[in-house]
């Protein structure tokens, strides 16, 4: 792969990743991950 299309490739992939990230933020989806995570790290330490 050319230098030119390595950066295009990474270009459009990082655009992607960050339209994933906004739709899942809009939708209200960072509560839902971060619940899931203190239950997982309650559960990983004993408390939960």
């Amino acid at each position: 792969m050319g230098s030119k299309k390595k950066k295009l490739v990474s270009g459009i992939t990082l655009a992607i990743a960050c339209a994933f990230i906004w739709y899942g933020a809009a939708r209200g989806e960072i509560a839902v991950v971060l619940n899931k995570a203190v239950n997982i790290c309650l559960e990983c330490i004993g408390l939960g």
